[in-house]
């Protein structure tokens, strides 16, 4: 009996001892942390490409379109390593001509956020009229998906912070909106227009669903890269971005790198240094 307490007992100290260990791993998942998945284009299938953000630490992903499966197969896949989706980029022709099918697929994989991801040339404003009429085309699907439970959101490249008169293309087309469409800032290409990223969260506080969390290379280096470098491994001052994303009242930090050499790599670096210099004055739920 002494023997089988003393069991008892040791058991029960060891799993104390391990409570730290798996409270950690539990909160580090709960954090806004995300991979936008085009990132992993290249990494094998999209089994091995969801290991890898689970490796990573990371319980959410951003996809591309439909990853090429249907919304069963995705599922599957996300519910075997445990991860979520919290947006999806896909094309403006698709949410012009497709919205129903899209909002059907998205809401099966457990999505509620679509965001529009580029621009073809053929779609690109090229005056100030012409960013305000996308805007108000944006403004109107925005509301068509909120009917249907989604919300709506653009994603930046430097294309649209042009200046036209004192405004950027982004902030016409955003005015124009209306408060129905958010926007998903991509920080890095925010800097590469010239632009102070911690002022442009500051434009649009209130409305910025979530950032892209990657950086620039200094110049001239990782040009086989784009030039684009993990999280935290760049010129970005994330030590004044991170403080001004939570002001702004950012809800997902999405890491993203356009070209990377090393897809893992990247997404550990940037989610390590995300988790480790995210703090509370971080929204206390990243939930939609």
């Amino acid at each position: 009996m002494k023997t089988a307490a003393r069991r008892t007992t040791t058991l029960a100290l060891l799993l104390l001892a391990a409570l730290p260990a798996f409270a950690g791993e539990a909160s580090s998942s709960q954090q806004p942390i995300a991979v936008q998945m085009y990132t992993l284009r290249n990494a094998g299938t999209l089994d091995q490409q969801l290991k890898i953000v689970h490796d990573a630490g990371v319980g959410a992903v951003e996809t591309v379109g439909t990853q090429n499966v249907s919304a069963a197969e995705l599922k599957q896949l996300l519910d075997r390593y445990s991860i979520k989706v919290v947006s999806s980029h896909v094309q403006l022709a698709d949410l012009r001509g497709d919205l129903d099918n899209v909002v059907a697929f998205n809401r099966s994989i457990g999505n509620s956020t679509l965001v529009v991801p580029y621009l073809d040339k053929k779609d690109r404003p090229t005056d100030a009229a012409g960013w305000t009429a996308l805007g108000k085309e944006l403004g109107q699907i925005a509301a068509q998906a909120k009917a249907k439970g989604m919300h709506l959101a653009y994603h930046n490249h430097d294309f649209e912070l042009v200046d036209f008169n004192g405004k950027t293309g982004l902030e016409l087309l955003f005015a124009a909106a209306g408060p129905d469409l958010q926007t998903e800032l991509d920080l890095a290409w925010v800097a590469r227009a010239g632009y102070n990223p911690t002022v442009m969260l500051g434009k649009f506080r209130g409305h910025v669903f979530a950032v892209h969390a990657k950086d620039n290379a200094p110049k001239g280096q990782a040009e086989d890269e784009g030039g684009f470098a993990a999280v935290g491994q760049g010129v970005l001052d994330w030590n004044a971005i991170l403080p001004a994303a939570a002001d702004a009242g950012v809800q997902w930090y999405i890491i993203e790198h356009d070209q990377p050499r090393d897809p893992a790599t990247v997404i550990k670096t940037g989610a390590d240094y995300l988790r480790h210099h995210l703090t509370a004055r971080l929204p206390a739920s990243a939930q939609r």
